[in-house]
């Protein structure tokens, strides 16, 4: 009989202790993600398909206090109107980049990337060769054919301290949930 209570009570603690570990474990990560992340709604078509319209994501808005946007990185940047966008990095400070044929040149090598993202249809201010300062970058829409981007004079080369961070996680809808890589 001493034995069955004493199984009991043990049973309890490991029940309780697992309890508490997973209510810690929840917590943390809710702090971190929080802590790190800035919740963005998508606006708007400049991302399909790969982010669409009413689509929330997640910013890591600390990534870039100590790296640099890669080529690929789906950001979030300010522009001059102070309107928030989310486009993907093409070019790079330093870098020339120009638009012609259908086709993303960098230092006039043509881009090559998956998913159709070395095409454009419009050219825009890339017709010519735009070469980018020090700490600008050149930024494009996934859905080329109806973004508003580095392109047009609205919003032309986009500078470092414009750019508020990476998009991080897509956690809407649900059925949607994914780590967003460049």
């Amino acid at each position: 009989m001493e034995f069955y209570q004493y199984e009991e009570k043990s049973m309890l603690r490991r029940m309780i202790s697992w309890t508490v570990d997973v209510i810690l474990v929840i917590a943390f990560a809710w702090f971190t993600v929080f802590t790190f992340g800035t919740e963005i709604k998508i606006a708007g078509h400049s991302m399909s398909p790969y982010l669409e319209s009413g689509d929330v994501v997640l910013m890591n808005r600390l990534i870039y206090d100590v790296a640099s946007p890669k080529r690929f990185d789906v950001v979030v940047f300010e522009r001059e109107d102070k309107r928030t966008n989310v486009k993907r990095v093409i070019g790079l400070p330093g870098e020339t980049v120009q638009i012609r044929d259908g086709y993303i040149f960098i230092d006039g090598k043509q881009l090559k990337a998956e998913n159709n993202l070395d095409a454009v249809s419009l050219a825009g201010l890339a017709e010519t060769p735009i070469t980018l300062g020090e700490g600008e970058y050149f930024l494009l829409g996934d859905n080329r054919d109806s973004s508003e981007d580095s392109r047009f004079i609205n919003v032309g080369n986009v500078k470092k301290d414009q750019i508020l961070g990476k998009v991080w996680i897509r956690i809407l809808p649900i059925i949607k949930f994914s780590i967003i890589g460049s």
